[in-house]
């Protein structure tokens, strides 16, 4: 059921959270992330100068290569805009992900590795979905993969035969 309708009001900010989840070729899985912010009027920016309306305020992308245990194998992380220069350089900081493991405790093995100056507060925030898109991901490709595993099974074609050729 959508939402009622709104009252008169004015856009301001529009932020935006894509996150896609890849088996890939050596039966890792890769998931992405990207965080988008962009203001519907222009401003000021000590760092970039004016940015125009639409253009986005934050724009930056994670990409975690997990194993089926959920295991962070590989991590990175980059900035294409940002308020602040310092920004972009921090993001080889989410290297710092490898090894760790999402499910119970992750949010708090982020933070300890990732908390105050050490991370982005945007790319931090990515990883909450970007954990639950892993879930979604490697949960249904499994769950797929037993049903076409029974489905084969089940195949008659597939049962052994007696010598007069028919299915026993």
């Amino acid at each position: 059921m959508p939402l009622s309708a709104a009252s008169p009001r004015e856009p301001l900010h529009i932020r935006t959270v894509t996150c896609k989840g890849y088996l890939r070729d050596d039966g890792m899985w890769d998931i992405e992330g990207h965080l988008t912010d962009a203001k519907t009027y222009g401003f000021d920016n000590a760092h970039r100068g004016h940015v125009e309306p639409g253009n986005p305020v934050h724009d930056m992308w994670i990409r975690l290569t997990v194993d089926n245990d959920f295991q962070v194998r590989d991590a990175e992380a980059a900035t294409d805009a940002s308020p602040y220069s310092i920004c972009p350089d921090i993001t080889v900081n989410f290297e710092r992900l490898k090894g760790l493991t999402i499910g119970p405790g992750w949010r708090k093995q982020i933070h300890a590795r990732l908390g105050g100056a050490h991370g982005c507060t945007h790319l931090v925030e990515l990883l909450g979905p970007i954990a639950t898109t892993a879930y979604q991901t490697i949960h249904s490709a499994k769950a797929r993969a037993r049903r076409e595993a029974q489905k084969a099974d089940d195949d008659p074609r597939d049962q052994p035969r007696q010598e007069s050729g028919r299915p026993r």
